[in-house]
């Protein structure tokens, strides 16, 4: 599998953009996200796990994006498409960029468009921000929506890098009983299968999540406590690991030593929800509507939240698949299905997949869970 993305990928996405823009009226786009500054450039580093720096890409109505960032990234950045890089030394609290980003911003002109809507959110101080606008002396608006409607809609490059990921992963929920069973501490479960993933050839785990008890777990987001894995406990793994900076997102059940009471047929409900979901995945459905046929099946309803979600560069992006989202599927639209269904005592068991959505149907991404429940 070939790593990064020929250059013509980024030159259809900004040209595309920039046929949005030009609708929109907008002279520029400013983005200071990792994925929406990765989406345009292929700029792909760990360190913006460091909050210290503010990092810029103004993407005009013509022409290629321009960088703004600190030195520490030009080395990388040169790596990319991008040729016009403009940096300062950072950090500089007194002039984070500033200075730079408001001249770059006035040659370029406005409107300038900033994703300020669902899931969006401006990485760098508010008054910075406030400071460039009056620097640049351009009009700030919305972006219109536009970054987050190009990047719902996947490339066949990018959904190859979804699948390779979700094929990572599956390797790696095959492997579960070499390193889970009665007496195993949760914990070290967590720490073995971050490192199967590892083996089997991610680059990182950023997500793991999951839960361990009789007949169900609490919820599917907590750290792993140290307390043993007992015979009768419903095991669930949960993991979002990137391969080339795209995500996988699923999950695998499994009965610890035996299959407790009513674990099994809550197992088939999950699966046949999932399978039913699969079935509606087709252009023209609505999001909405893979929610009402998954909660039918399982019994879910609106205050349970969503039964899945868009994925691709983040865990989780774009649409959800609650009862509210009215959202079309496309083709090219990665997608995860998750229902959920209770359990007595408080508890619960999910399942999820990995699907694309094409011309001629649903595709799994996921190697799809059969319906009866795997026993370690």
């Amino acid at each position: 599998m070939i790593r990064g993305f020929e250059r013509a990928e980024y030159e259809t996405r900004t040209a595309r953009a920039q046929v949005l823009m030009d609708r929109a009226g907008l002279g520029a786009l400013l983005l200071t996200t990792e994925a929406d500054v990765r989406y345009f450039t292929g700029f792909l580093t760990r360190f913006w796990e460091s909050p210290s720096r503010p990092w810029f890409l103004v993407v005009p109505r013509e022409g290629p994006p321009v960088a703004v960032i600190p030195s520490i990234g030009a080395a990388l950045m040169g790596r990319t498409w991008v040729e016009d890089i403009r940096t300062w030394s950072a950090p500089n609290p007194d002039d984070d960029g500033v200075s730079l980003l408001a001249a770059t911003l006035r040659e370029v002109g406005g409107p300038v468009g900033v994703p300020m809507g669902y899931e969006t959110h401006l990485r760098m101080p508010l008054h910075d921000f406030e400071r460039v606008k009056d620097l640049a002396g351009l009009a700030f608006t919305k972006d219109a929506g536009l970054v987050a409607r190009l990047r719902a809609v996947k490339s066949p490059s990018e959904i190859a890098k979804i699948e390779t990921a979700c094929s990572i992963a599956g390797r790696t929920f095959a492997r579960v009983p070499e390193i889970a069973g009665e007496g195993r501490p949760l914990a070290q479960v967590f720490r073995d299968f971050q490192r199967l993933l590892l083996e089997e050839g991610a680059d990182w785990v950023p997500y793991l999540a999951g839960g361990a008890a009789q007949g169900g777990y609490a919820d599917v987001i907590s750290p792993a406590p140290e307390t043993p894995l007992c015979a009768g406990d419903v095991l669930m793994l949960d993991t979002g690991a990137v391969w080339d900076g795209y995500f996988c997102d699923f999950d695998r059940n499994f009965a610890v030593g035996h299959v407790g009471e009513g674990v099994a047929e809550a197992q088939g409900r999950l699966v046949a929800a999932t399978a039913a979901a699969m079935e509606m995945a087709r252009p023209g459905a609505r999001a909405s509507d893979l929610w009402r046929v998954m909660s039918g099946i399982v019994g879910a309803g609106e205050t349970a939240g969503r039964l899945g979600h868009g994925l691709g560069m983040q865990l989780t992006e774009g649409l959800s698949l609650t009862a509210q989202d009215q959202t079309v599927l496309e083709p090219g639209m990665v997608i995860t299905l998750e229902p959920g269904i209770d359990r007595p005592g408080g508890l619960c068991m999910v399942h999820e997949e990995v699907i694309v959505i094409t011309d001629g149907g649903p595709k799994a991404l996921s190697p799809l869970a059969g319906g009866d429940i795997a026993v370690i």
